[in-house]
């Protein structure tokens, strides 16, 4: 479990975020002078360069991100030269991809960034190049909204996997949806009827927060409290779900820690939209308090899961149930090890996870909900761990920023360094990324900045 008495001040992670962001710079810089991009977008890391791993292109936006953000946290310009060029250049297939539920990833960490940094008046504002950013915005959300599969009672964003396979990364990805609806777009179908990307984006929610999600109500015999599955299988003739299943976690009755984060902090981010929209925008959808107690309970669930069910540090393992962890003991009753003999750590999910817990505490702390404080200090033990020598990745001839990630260890996709039993020592453009954006939203909760959302 979380030590959450160990919990630092905020002002401690400076030192840390400072380190991130100075080492961003080398890695930017190292991979657009070095990476061979004919071969796709760089996805993880073998022997510290950067490589890629055909599955689909959903890791390209983070790449140009991570430079677009470390201009967020700078102002250093051949940064954000880096981002922005390549997100005009590059992301366009993104944007009308038909084919991955992975838009809210790659164009709102270029396209959204961008937008929201000319809106903060950090970029100088321009009417053509922000109506650029937003039409990429609009396109994509409704491109997203268009992967869609009816279920019995609802709805929700298929996976590349196909019209039966809801998988709980979306829940993240999905903001596109609500960024695109706050832009005043809407999906246009067939008689040119129009179809709201909200009610969308909300069926999805719903389709997650009640599949994906589990609660300890003797749903099945591993009906643990904030317990995820990967996968939700639906029957596609008549809309009833089958079964959880699982690709990247253990199997489909154990929680695979990075889609567990994804559920945290897309529920924390997407609570903080809600609060944004007027009580007539949710009326016709069936009121706020529907939405909110839906997506409430969820986001406890899964935060109080991960809290009690990760190492002291905050640094999670791949899987909460990978077979081999009872080989470690009392592993966690100390620091995760990322060298153990047995099962790899993803640290991925933890700089995920890490961002939702802030996001969540802020969110209860404007209700006056006094649990609040374990979600903070449950959020500044995990960042302490991710800023620290331990998981940034200090070598200058390491492309990745955060260590020890894992992509997809049922596929033994990830690679195992000469010496070690498990893979590690390795990083990823979404670990990269995301650790990226958590150590900006701690700077600006440092230098009182403007709060980091996704939504403008």
């Amino acid at each position: 479990m979380i030590n959450l008495n160990s919990a630092p001040k905020l002002e401690e992670l400076r030192g840390g975020i400072d380190q991130c962001f100075a080492l961003a710079k080398q890695k930017v810089q190292s991979i657009d002078s070095e990476y061979d991009d004919a071969k796709g977008s760089p996805v993880f890391t073998v022997d510290g360069k950067y490589t890629t791993r055909g599955w689909t292109e959903w890791t390209e936006g983070f790449r140009y991100g991570i430079a677009i953000l470390h201009f967020d946290a700078t102002g250093d310009e051949e940064s954000l030269e880096s981002g922005r060029s390549r997100t005009v250049s590059r992301m366009a297939s993104h944007v009308s991809h038909i084919g991955v539920h992975d838009h809210g990833f790659n164009n709102l960490s270029t396209y959204g960034n961008l937008r929201r940094l000319m809106l903060e008046g950090i970029l100088p504002d321009n009417d053509w190049e922000r109506h650029f950013y937003e039409l990429a915005i609009k396109v994509s959300g409704a491109v997203q909204a268009s992967r869609w599969t009816n279920r019995q009672g609802g709805g929700f964003i298929h996976s590349f996997n196909g019209p039966h396979s809801l998988f709980v990364d979306t829940i993240r990805s999905c903001r596109i949806l609500m960024q695109a609806h706050r832009l005043g777009h809407v999906l246009m179908g067939e008689g040119d009827k129009a179809i709201s990307l909200l009610e969308r984006a909300l069926l999805h929610i719903e389709s997650t927060a009640l599949f994906s999600v589990f609660y300890g109500e003797g749903r099945d015999s591993y009906d643990v409290r904030g317990r995820t599955a990967h996968e939700a299988v639906f029957n596609t003739k008549d809309g009833a779900f089958r079964c959880p299943n699982a690709q990247q976690g253990y199997t489909g009755f154990s929680t695979w820690t990075r889609g567990q984060a994804w559920a945290t902090c897309g529920f924390a981010e997407e609570l903080e939209f809600l609060a944004q929209l007027d009580d007539a925008d949710l009326e016709p959808f069936g009121g706020r308090n529907r939405w909110v107690g839906l997506m409430e309970k969820a986001a406890l669930a899964v935060a109080d899961n991960f809290i009690e069910n990760t190492p002291t540090d905050g640094i999670s393992y791949w899987d909460q149930g990978a077979p081999n962890l009872y080989k470690l003991g009392d592993y966690l009753d100390r620091p995760a090890d990322p060298f153990n003999a047995y099962e790899p750590v993803d640290s991925t999910a933890s700089a995920i996870t890490a961002q939702g817990l802030f996001r969540l505490a802020r969110y209860l702390k404007t209700k006056g909900n006094p649990a609040a404080a374990q979600y903070e200090q449950a959020a500044l033990v995990t960042s302490a761990a991710l800023f620290s020598d331990a998981y940034l990745s200090l070598d200058p001839n390491h492309q990745g920023l955060l260590l020890h990630s894992i992509y997809h260890q049922p596929n033994g996709w990830d690679h195992v360094p000469a010496g070690q039993a498990i893979a590690c020592g390795e990083s990823s453009m979404w670990g990269d990324y995301h650790l990226m954006e958590l150590a900006v939203y701690i700077q600006r909760l440092l230098e009182d900045g403007p709060y980091l959302t996704f939504f403008k």
